[in-house]
């Protein structure tokens, strides 16, 4: 992997490691550097060692994680499909998860069994993918895959909006429009055990893909005079995604735009290679994710905000503004 910046990596490791410090830091008590480093060793205040260890810890994590996922996966899609405003909601990976996650909270299965939702959630992008494999059929073209993928997000839509729109009292709604908000509140190491194997699965399945995706550059024919076998690559490339992001959204709920945002604003310090925007992207999404949660928490409201908002909230402007300058074909 080659980059055109020879302090990329040093900069995203700083970010990355300040992301985290401040994750465990900040909160509505914050706590000094020299406390918070004996908690984290396990000795110090009781009190403080338990928000640190069980609260915030826990949350840091998630937050590296479904950050490093989102922006991996929006940086393998973009390098597949060519198209610069690719994620994993194109393909209807997220939608599909979410209405998974939707489906255990309208029926009460959630409450039975907290590990329920995961599960749903996981097998409901998994059932978004072999939607997407159905209506795709054979063909190898990205634009088939971006058509298939829009209806397999739209028909996932409108399944979370027919169980809105059917809750049986207005707090099952408001429970399912709070978790397709997005938020990392109230986490902890059950659903870091969770999510956790399924985002590095999903991880090693996405960033063994760079040399395929440089050669995608040259288009599906001069890919396959290369050797590429496009139909392996597709396979890896969808189970990447599903697995990864449904492992994702299965403890983080629905956010947004995090795997729009992160590639645009590696690419430019990279050579602009598919394969040299992935592992960048994972990393820049980590710090992302996690600094727009302690954002969340230092933000002054009635109620804490929810990740999602706060992304979109971000994402939006970065998104417009990188567009504006950089109004030329990508």
């Amino acid at each position: 992997m080659v980059v055109t910046r020879p302090w990329l990596w040093p900069l995203l490791i700083v970010m990355v490691v300040l992301a985290a410090m401040l994750g465990v830091a900040i909160g509505s008590t914050t706590i000094p550097p020299a406390r918070l480093l004996a908690a984290l060793g396990g000795w110090g205040d009781p009190i403080e060692r338990a928000i640190v260890v069980e609260l915030r810890l826990p949350r840091v994590i998630l937050g590296l994680a479904v950050g490093a996922i989102l922006g991996l996966g929006g940086a393998a899609l973009q390098g597949y499909l060519r198209n610069p405003l690719a994620e994993p909601s194109v393909l209807g990976a997220s939608n599909g998860a979410a209405l998974g996650a939707v489906v255990a909270l309208y029926f009460g299965l959630a409450i039975a069994n907290p590990v329920v939702l995961p599960v749903l959630a996981i097998t409901g992008a998994l059932l978004a993918l072999s939607l997407l494999f159905v209506l795709a059929g054979r063909s190898e073209s990205a634009l088939t895959l971006i058509l298939a993928g829009i209806a397999v997000s739209t028909l996932a839509g409108a399944g979370i909006s027919l169980a809105l729109n059917l809750s049986p009292n207005p707090f099952a709604a408001m429970e399912i429009t709070t978790w397709l908000l997005g938020s990392l509140e109230d986490r902890s190491f059950q659903h870091v055990a969770i999510a956790l194997p399924c985002v590095m699965a999903g991880m090693l399945l996405l960033a063994g893909q760079g040399r395929a995706l440089d050669a995608l550059t040259l288009g599906e024919d001069g890919a396959a005079a290369l050797g590429v076998n496009l139909r392996a690559v597709r396979l890896r490339l969808l189970l990447g995604v599903a697995i990864g992001v449904g492992g994702a959204v299965a403890v983080s709920g629905a956010i947004g735009f995090v795997g729009l945002i992160v590639p645009h604003l590696v690419r430019p310090l990279t050579d602009r290679s598919p394969s040299a925007v992935l592992w960048p992207s994972a990393v820049a999404g980590a710090a992302l994710l996690t600094l727009a949660d302690v954002a969340v928490r230092v933000i002054p409201a009635s109620n804490e905000l929810k990740l999602g908002v706060v992304t979109a909230f971000l994402g939006v402007p970065v998104f417009l503004i990188h567009l504006m300058r950089e109004r030329r074909l990508w």
